[in-house]
């Protein structure tokens, strides 16, 4: 009996989860007691505990004279049951720290959720990267939960999917086209909520279950999520009506594509009235879609900063860059002939491609710590005959051909 309870003894502080201390008691209880099967039934897990088998040898374990579940066994036998009289309430208290510590981890994953969600409010105006962001968070955090992200459609009036990509569950676009208050499916496994900020509906939140019912605690906690992710889509709608009247793309501060425009006409007709050249780059991130799909949207938008970064330390104080959209960046290059439009973006091009970027601190979580990415740039020089439209165009086309032809490089335009 003493040479069993050491063993044991062994298991429960070897043991760091619910589910590798059923593991290893199952296998403990079936070298010892020649026991097929185990499991564990606690009140943590109501649906768990309803599915408890009467056929079973279902021994209580109890907390404070209280009984809080059962050790189940495939069959039963003297030497066990004289072996859990003295060892059970040792199992019990095991369980105990162990349900108390995930619910304590829960809480910290949920006050960091609610943290970096908030510190998105503060850093992060634009929707098409705030919400990735949102919802990567809330995957992670709700691990057994689809969740679905809708925002409001200003023209229609009605809620268009944000998050994921997709959604083919016609159950939930049902709810979520005529939703007014938070909705629970009949089975508990779907909940909706409206987001509203400042009395505005901005859009739905939605999580499914794909295992048991979302229980009251996730519920509680999806709900004070729903109001931080409501301000934030709130202020990302206030601050794109902002800037649209404004001159800097938000995020790289960069010329964003309507100032880019105006500049372009500004500096074209500038070097027509002086007849002095002027060239265009642009500029594509190689393979950025998989630095997002990899890492997430956080390393993507740290990416963008770091190559704007690199790209304002090469240029001079006359030279104009713009964030034409997504990954795509152009440059005007004033007073610029091409060879020397050719050296300046080859030079960016091997700066970018040596550089290594420190994810660590916007995703954790990653095994990788520093990533490498590349750029492709296509040039163009106008001439008399060109407008502002055909200098990028005929970039662009250069650009294309970088892509087309093995990336990491640039292509000047002839044509």
């Amino acid at each position: 009996m003493l040479e069993k309870i050491e063993k044991l003894s062994k298991v429960l502080n070897e043991s760091y989860s619910e589910k590798s201390l059923i593991n290893s008691l199952g296998t403990f209880f079936e070298k010892n007691f020649n026991i097929k099967t185990f499991s564990i039934y606690t009140e943590n897990d109501e649906d768990n505990l309803n599915k408890i088998d009467s056929n079973n040898f279902n021994y209580p374990i109890f907390k404070h004279k209280k009984n809080i579940g059962y050790l189940s066994f495939s069959n039963e036998t003297e030497d066990l049951d004289e072996f859990l009289k003295y060892t059970a309430p040792f199992i019990s208290l095991k369980i105990q720290n162990l349900i108390l510590s995930d619910k304590m981890q829960k809480n910290i994953n949920f006050h960091e959720t609610m943290k970096n969600i908030a510190k998105i409010i503060e850093t992060q105006y634009e929707l098409n990267y705030v919400i990735p962001i949102i919802g990567e968070m809330l995957d992670k955090f709700f691990a057994d939960c689809l969740i679905y992200i809708f925002l409001k459609d200003e023209n229609t009036q009605g809620n268009t999917l944000a998050w994921p990509s997709a959604c083919n569950d016609t159950n939930i676009l049902d709810i979520v086209s005529r939703i007014e208050t938070p909705v629970f499916t009949p089975d508990k496994k779907t909940l909706a909520l409206p987001l509203k900020s400042e009395g505005r509906e901005v859009g739905v939140l939605v999580a499914k279950s794909t295992n048991k019912e979302i229980t009251p605690k996730d519920t509680d906690y999806l709900i004070q999520l729903s109001v931080q992710i409501a301000t934030t889509i709130h202020r990302a709608n206030v601050y794109a009506e902002i800037l649209k009247h404004a001159t800097l793309d938000a995020l790289t501060g960069f010329y964003n594509r309507r100032q880019l425009e105006d500049r372009l006409k500004q500096e074209v007709s500038n070097a027509k009235r002086q007849n002095s050249p002027l060239c265009g780059i642009m500029t594509d991130i190689d393979f950025f879609k998989g630095v997002n799909d990899t890492y997430g949207h956080a390393v993507g938008d740290l990416v963008l900063k770091t190559i704007a970064k690199i790209i304002r330390g090469q240029l001079r104080e006359y030279d104009i860059a713009g964030r034409y959209g997504g990954e795509e960046f152009s440059i005007l290059l004033p007073f610029t002939k091409i060879e020397e439009a050719q050296r300046v973006a080859e030079r960016l091009r091997k700066l970018i491609e040596n550089n290594e970027i420190d994810i660590s601190k916007v995703n954790p979580d990653s095994d990788t710590k520093k990533i490498k990415v590349t750029l492709s740039l296509g040039i163009y020089e106008m001439t008399q005959n060109d407008n502002g439209e055909d200098l990028l165009k005929k970039a662009d086309k250069a650009l294309y051909q970088a892509k087309n032809t093995g990336r990491n490089k640039v292509v000047i335009h002839n044509g």
